[in-house]
């Protein structure tokens, strides 16, 4: 680094006399610039609400995406079937990664200094890590499904499923 003030990092706590942040003693109050000017606060803004609006546009693909996969498995001939199927793992790893991009781009937000898109995205990749909880517990309720009630006619034998009969 040069030896002018002017090409010398932001200090936290600037323009705060009262920071409990010490300065260095060679540092007058007022020297330096704040770390976030009004134009990267608007720059800062536009990058967030274009974010927003892929994230949205990725989350309705997605969501579309997933549901035609699982109305083509809802749709698939029952009777062929001889036990419960296996867990499906890709709806689950797909609305993760999704909830992890946009944890991501928060924490950017963040380490760019721009808190309030920061914690914006922060904010929705929690609500997409609940959506992601709730797809993984669908998928395991559909691949363990409730064990049959006995049958009331014959003891100790299960009822058959009514589309069997």
């Amino acid at each position: 680094m040069s030896g002018d003030p002017g090409s010398r990092m932001p200090h936290p706590s600037d323009d705060r006399p009262d920071s409990p942040v010490p300065r260095p003693p060679d540092d007058p109050p007022g020297s330096r610039q704040p770390a976030l000017a009004h134009g990267d606060a608007i720059a800062g803004g536009c990058m967030s609400l274009t974010l927003l609006l892929v994230e949205a546009g990725v989350g309705f693909l997605l969501a579309l995406v997933l549901g035609l996969r699982g109305w083509s498995r809802s749709a698939a001939d029952p009777r062929q079937r001889t036990g419960p199927p296996p867990m499906d793992w890709v709806p689950t790893l797909w609305v993760g990664a999704f909830a992890l991009a946009v944890t991501l781009a928060g924490v950017l937000f963040l380490r760019g200094g721009h808190l309030y898109a920061g914690s914006l995205h922060l904010v929705l990749g929690a609500v997409v890590l609940l959506f992601t909880l709730n797809v993984w517990h669908d998928e395991y309720e559909f691949s363990h499904p409730a064990p049959l009630p006995p049958c009331p006619t014959r003891a100790g034998v299960p009822c058959a499923p009514a589309d069997q009969r």
